[in-house]
């Protein structure tokens, strides 16, 4: 098993907004640390969006939040979708690293999070979902009535029953995301 760390939207300007966003963006960072202490590559696919909309490249807050901890050897992906993978040559940059596991953290929940998982699997890839390593906004889901909790339990589980012809998603938390023996333990 040969893993790579995704870290998904961590902009500045999200953290502020998210649930509990500068502790899960300190959890994020021991995940980036334990990757660069073992030589787990880590990919950070990042929302770019047109001059003037919430994702303009030159707003204010959009870098990667300094929580986080990115090394000069991070690879930042810029994508314009809530799936990570769509058009972004992502899959190809994993395949060439030799990755088959994925460990998929950051923001936001309820639409790049679960995106990326499923494209994942769908590509082939195996996802270790850090259970506690994503959040939704911090309002959670209004529209729906669940609260941000709500909404990661509700992703944890059914992004990890989801049938895809690939890969398999299995959470993990965030202290034993990268851990030797700790990722094949459940597969």
């Amino acid at each position: 098993m040969t893993r790579a760390v995704l870290v998904i939207d961590m902009h500045e300007f999200l953290v502020d907004g998210l649930w509990r966003g500068a502790e899960l963006a300190r959890r994020v960072g021991g995940i980036v640390g334990r990757a660069h202490r073992a030589g787990v590559p880590v990919l950070v696919p990042h929302q770019v969006g047109p001059p003037g909309g919430l994702f303009d490249p030159d707003r204010r807050g959009r870098g990667v939040s300094p929580l986080i901890g990115l090394g000069e050897g991070d690879r930042t992906i810029p994508k314009q979708a809530t799936d990570s993978f769509w058009e972004t040559g992502l899959a190809d940059d994993l395949r060439s690293l030799g990755a088959d596991t994925l460990v998929v953290t950051g923001a936001a929940t309820d639409y790049c999070i679960d995106a990326t998982v499923r494209s994942a699997a769908s590509h082939g890839f195996d996802v270790d979902l850090v259970a506690d390593g994503h959040a939704p906004m911090a309002a959670g889901d209004p529209d729906s009535g669940l609260t941000a909790e709500q909404v990661i339990a509700h992703h944890n589980t059914v992004l990890t029953r989801a049938v895809h012809p690939g890969g398999t998603a299995r959470l993990v938390h965030a202290v034993d995301a990268l851990r030797p023996g700790r990722a094949a333990a459940e597969r």
